[in-house]
This record gives C-alpha cells, sequence and structure tokens, in this order.
C-alpha cells in the first residue's frame, strides 16, 4: 500500500475532545476519500485540513493515508516513535466511529518483510542488504543491543545509512514494538564485523523470543517503598557556584530486580520565585511538594511506579519514577499539566532505560 505522509509537524492549539474530532471527520470524510482514492490535490483537500483539527487536540499526532484496497482508505494515526503520546493514538482510534469505505490504525503496524523495500538518499534498505549481530555485556544481561549492518555502510554514508535502517526497521517491526523492544541500537559498517551476521528477517523471531524471556523472568516484580532509606546529596555547581540538593530512594537504586520497571519517567517543574541561588521560596516549595505528592497518589509503587527521587537547582525541580509501563503515566502527567498549568509550565518525557544507568551520579558505589 502507498502511503502519503504529512512533514509538517502541527502547531500548539488548544484541545478538544476526541469525540468532537470524529464528528468533525465524518462531515469531512467524502472530501477526504476522493482526494485519496483520485490522488487529487491531497495537500489541499485533506493534509491542509487535518493537521490543524489533529493539533486542536494535543501537539505530537503524526498521520500517513493511502488506499489500503479498491474501496477502502486507511488513515494510520502514529505517534513517530515518541514514547509519551503512544496512549493518546491508541485513544483516539479507540474513539473512531465505524465509516463505510475506511480503516483507522493506531501505530504503524508490522509488514511482511518482503513488502519493506526502502529507497532513500540514493540506497536501498531491503532484506537482501540488511542483517544484525548482538551486542552482550555481561553486565546488563537483560538489554537488547543490535548492531545492524547495511552492505554499503561506510563511514562517510554512516549518516544516511542510518535514517534507512530506521524507517526500514520500524515499517519491519511495526511502530510499537520498534519503540519498545530494542534497548540499544547501532550501525556499522561490514569492515568492522568480527562475528558472523545473522539476516534482518530473523530479527523478529529473536525480539518476540527475548520480549517472552523477559516476561516470564520479571512479570510479577513489585517493591514497596514504604521502609525504604532515603539519602539527601548535595552539590555545588563549578560553573557559577549555585547549589544542587537531591533527595533519592538508595534503597531501590540497589534493588536487584531494576530491569522490571524498565520506563523512566523524568518531570521538570521549573519556577521563578527563590531565595536567590536556584532554589525555590517557602510558597514555591510547598507547591512542587504538593505536585509531587499528586503524581504520587497516582502512579503508586505497589502498582508498578516507584519514585526514585527528586532534584532542585537553578530553578528547576526534577522528579524521577521508574515504571513498568509509559501508557499511565503519559495520561497522569498530561492531567497535572491541564492542573497546573496557571502556576508551572510542567514537561515531562518518557524513555527506556532497564538497568537505571541515568541515576548512576546519585549512587556512591558506583
Amino acid at each position: 500500500m502507498g502511503f502519503l505522509k504529512n512533514i509538517v509537524r502541527p502547531d500548539d492549539s488548544p484541545l478538544k475532545s476526541y469525540k468532537d474530532f470524529w464528528k468533525w471527520f465524518g462531515d469531512n470524510e467524502r472530501v477526504f476519500y476522493k482526494a485519496i482514492k483520485e490522488q487529487g490535490d491531497v495537500e489541499t483537500n485533506f493534509f491542509r485540513k487535518l493537521s490543524p483539527k489533529l493539533n486542536e487536540l494535543m501537539e505530537g499526532f503524526w498521520y500517513e493515508v493511502g488506499m489500503c484496497d479498491n474501496n477502502t482508505a486507511e488513515l494510520i494515526i502514529t505517534a513517530d516513535g515518541v514514547i509519551k503520546n503512544i496512549v493518546f493514538v491508541e485513544e483516539l482510534i479507540d474513539a473512531a466511529p465505524k465509516i463505510n469505505g475506511w480503516k483507522f490504525t493506531a501505530l504503524k503496524p508490522a509488514l511482511d518483510i518482503k513488502d519493506v523495500n526502502i529507497e532513500m538518499a540514493g540506497y536501498k534498505f531491503t532484506r537482501e542488504n540488511l542483517h544484525f549481530y548482538l551486542n552482550e555485556q555481561a553486565n546488563y544481561p537483560d538489554e537488547i543491543d543490535i548492531s545492524v549492518v547495511h552492505d554499503d555502510c561506510v563511514e562517510e554514508n554512516k549518516s544516511p545509512i542510518a535514517s534507512g535502517v530506521y524507517i526500514f526497521l520500524d515499517n519491519y517491526l511495526g511502530e510499537l514494538d520498534f519503540a519498545m523492544v530494542i534497548d540499544n541500537l547501532r550501525i556499522a559498517e561490514r569492515s568492522e564485523v568480527s562475528q558472523k551476521l545473522i539476516p534482518i528477517e530473523k530479527l523478529g523471531a529473536y525480539l518476540k523470543w527475548r520480549q517472552s524471556e523477559f516476561i516470564e523472568k520479571y512479570g510479577d516484580s513489585r517493591h514497596d517503598t514504604e521502609n525504604d532509606e532515603y539519602s539527601t546529596l548535595s552539590a555545588f555547581h563549578e560553573d557559577d557556584g549555585s547549589p544542587l540538593i537531591a533527595v533519592i530512594n538508595t534503597d531501590l537504586l540497589n534493588w536487584d530486580n531494576k530491569p522490571s520497571h524498565p520506563w523512566i519517567l523524568q518531570i521538570e517543574l521549573p519556577y521563578k520565585a527563590g531565595i536567590g541561588n536556584g532554589m525555590p521560596d517557602d510558597n514555591t516549595r510547598l507547591l512542587l511538594d504538593e505536585i509531587e505528592n499528586d503524581i504520587t497518589s497516582e502512579l503508586k509503587d505497589i502498582e508498578g511506579y516507584l519514585n526514585i527521587g527528586r532534584q532542585t537547582t537553578k530553578n528547576v525541580r526534577e522528579i524521577y519514577f521508574a515504571c513498568i509501563d509509559f501508557r499511565k503515566p503519559s495520561k497522569v502527567l498530561q492531567k497535572i499539566q491541564k492542573k497546573f498549568e496557571n502556576q508551572f509550565a510542567v514537561s515531562y518525557d518518557i524513555y527506556k532505560d532497564k538497568y537505571w544507568r541515568s541515576f548512576n551520579r546519585f549512587n556512591p558505589e558506583l
């Protein structure tokens, strides 16, 4: 199926409900369908109308559209690999009505590798010229770390080759699995490889096996933080001497089952009111604590959301959680953003770090 892609990142606009979006789409779907089926002025009659409307829901929705058969147009809503937006893409598609002649899909689906043939920057990416090998590390046995080799890759073209490999894997594995399963991905030249290369078409089966082994090993792991010990750490920035204060759950940092909670939620709370050295004044500190308490009340340790601690410095407080999944934290933080939007510009990110190496700086034993 040939897909047309929007390449304009949507602007920041007010939110509306999924129901309102689908009502608008239904009112216009015949015009959209005709433009796609007849390959008319798709830019004017579809892209320019759809992009701002998606943006009214939230920033970060992307899409692809095409005819999946002679009579059915398919609209794929994608998060473009941004983990924290995946759940909202899924929710939007779950709310879609049945519309004759349309198929609505959340996230780019996995394709048969025989159908994945990418051409970009003058290079082809197929199952014939792509291979992979494993990078195994004894200290991090649960990480899936692979290198992909393209037959034509050399140092001078590694950047465009890397872009093509990412697009190939996104289509071959599907957007969700590509974002969730691989921990580290590297691009390598044939000349630097000593081990036997594995055909890229075997990667899907390998990843499914590794994921099933991981779930069997860690599926029921939970940690109760009620009696954990916390440490207060302090330091000064070399550039200006401003203080940094962190309160960290040291028991968690020494926990053996870190990979069971591989998703790191990092929240940033910038503030203006301070006491002159980048630290919050009393009123601001109380508000910052209130936000953290609100988050913790919804992201409970026994349910798989562990509050690792917080760091305060240079008019920014950062709060850290290790999570069993990324969907609930995304929804909780979106709600927090709305609740406190008149007081703080709350921002957050979610990324995978199975061994919590992001927090090695807080662990004196490392």
